[in-house]
């Protein structure tokens, strides 16, 4: 009898399947990193190129460390061990990507072993690797994006008038969280967007790009507000019930840049959505399971679901543990949840959506309602730093620097605004001797 496979259509159920695999014990919850930072010429500041030094540093650091190469079209892009990499940003900046741990030391001790590495081949090779937002000094026109294909395609693609900055100019920090189930990720999700746009603002860090004063105080935060509104913002009405359905929905919703077939990129170019092609297919090709990662993963929301939750929207800094405490206490604690939700409970989207706006030009003196972002943000911390002491894992200690800021009415780019227009005198060479001194203090 004659054998024949019966080819299966791709369903809405299958791709439900990919979060649902996420779902976890509490117990068995873990934070995750992804931590980018930007190669600049220790002389002369300007952005160091792939072919001019930023390879050189892959091949040195995987002969010296035993890491594998992650490789396209035969151009190294990226190095891997285990489940740690360290890959390559379109404009070249250089990200970490940490195996989630159980707690913040356990990624701060893998972050400085990698460092000790890391930073004196740099050295040799005059690369200073900067903890900011933005290229202080090198605009987009003048950093090529790295051989990747991928990255090629996207840029051709992204719209927005500020999309190139974003691409090849900022550097930010990723965390990422557990859930138990749908309605435990949901409600993550929810308070996940709505911290967003106050985390920008407590650390704001990019003031400063092409070597002047913005007017910013997150450059690299109107560059997502100006990239693709298809793409990006929130995934969710703040308003409302939310649902993995849903979000699927959004995600399919979204016009497709390409598809990978064969190896090789289809280039769609926004001729579809993903909703579409599983109805009719795009030029013979059927959808699969990898077309859809492959399109969730070119959709940029403030907030990411996948089988975890990845919280996106903050300038790199050198405080960036922070960041990951800030939202551990509040998303695994066992109150600041119900805290939280009741701190925001008279916001709404429209109030949310709006704050976005403001927080790039005035951080922690942008509005909501009849309070300023400083008074809601001091009221985080200290819902978080009071459930992780709760937690009784000692994590606290990594909200310190960010409450001193804060608690002065302070982001990073307030300190930076102040230097540059006095002590520094608009002197850029002071400006990355500040951040690299601040990078040293921490390893």
């Amino acid at each position: 009898m004659l054998n024949t496979r019966i080819k299966q259509k791709l369903e809405k159920e299958d791709i439900l399947r990919l979060y649902q695999k996420g779902y976890k014990k509490s117990e068995d919850f873990t934070v995750g990193v992804e931590y980018e930072r930007l190669p600049i010429s220790a002389s002369s500041y300007n952005a160091v190129d792939y072919a001019n030094g930023v390879c050189n540093f892959l091949r040195q650091f995987a002969r010296e460390e035993n890491w594998d190469y992650i490789t396209d079209d035969f151009n190294i892009i990226g190095l891997k061990q285990n489940h740690d990499t360290i890959t390559l940003e379109p404009g070249c900046q250089i990200e970490l990507s940490i195996k989630p741990e159980k707690t913040i030391f356990d990624i701060e001790k893998k972050i400085k072993s990698l460092n000790k590495v890391i930073l004196p081949i740099l050295d040799k090779m005059n690369i200073t690797l900067l903890e900011y937002g933005v290229s202080p000094l090198t605009t987009h026109k003048n950093i090529n994006i790295i051989p990747k294909k991928r990255y090629k395609i996207m840029a051709g693609y992204l719209w927005g008038i500020l999309s190139d900055v974003m691409m090849r100019e900022t550097a930010g920090i990723q965390g990422c969280f557990d859930f138990t189930d749908e309605e435990d990720a949901m409600r993550k999700f929810k308070i996940a967007n709505k911290l967003v746009p106050f985390m920008t603002a407590m650390f704001a860090n990019s003031p400063i790009r092409g070597g002047v004063e913005t007017g910013y105080k997150s450059f690299r935060a109107l560059s997502w507000l100006n990239t693709d509104n298809d793409r990006c913002g929130f995934a969710c009405n703040l308003d409302g019930e939310f649902s993995f359905d849903e979000y699927i929905d959004k995600v399919m919703n979204s016009p497709v840049i390409f598809l990978n077939k064969g190896g090789h990129p289809v280039e769609v170019n926004g001729r579809i959505n993903f909703a579409d092609y599983m109805v009719k297919g795009f030029e013979g090709f059927e959808p699969t399971l990898d077309d859809y990662k492959l399109h969730a993963n070119l959709y940029f929301p403030d907030v990411r679901l996948r089988n975890f939750i990845e919280i996106r929207n903050h300038d790199c800094t050198h405080i960036s543990y922070a960041v990951l405490a800030i939202y551990k206490g509040i998303l695994y604690g066992k109150y600041a949840l119900s805290e939280i939700e009741d701190l925001f409970k008279e916001f709404t989207n429209k109030d949310f959506t709006e704050l976005r706006y403001n927080i790039p030009k005035n951080a922690l003196q942008s509005g909501i309602k009849n309070y300023t972002v400083l008074d809601i943000a001091k009221e985080i911390l200290y819902i978080a730093e009071k459930s992780l002491i709760e937690m009784n894992t000692g994590e606290e200690k990594f909200l310190e620097p960010i409450k001193d800021l804060t608690l002065n009415g302070l982001c990073p780019a307030d300190i930076i605004l102040r230097n540059w227009n006095g002590l520094w005198n608009k002197d850029i060479s002071k400006l990355v001797r500040y951040l690299k001194n601040l990078s040293l203090s921490d390893i």
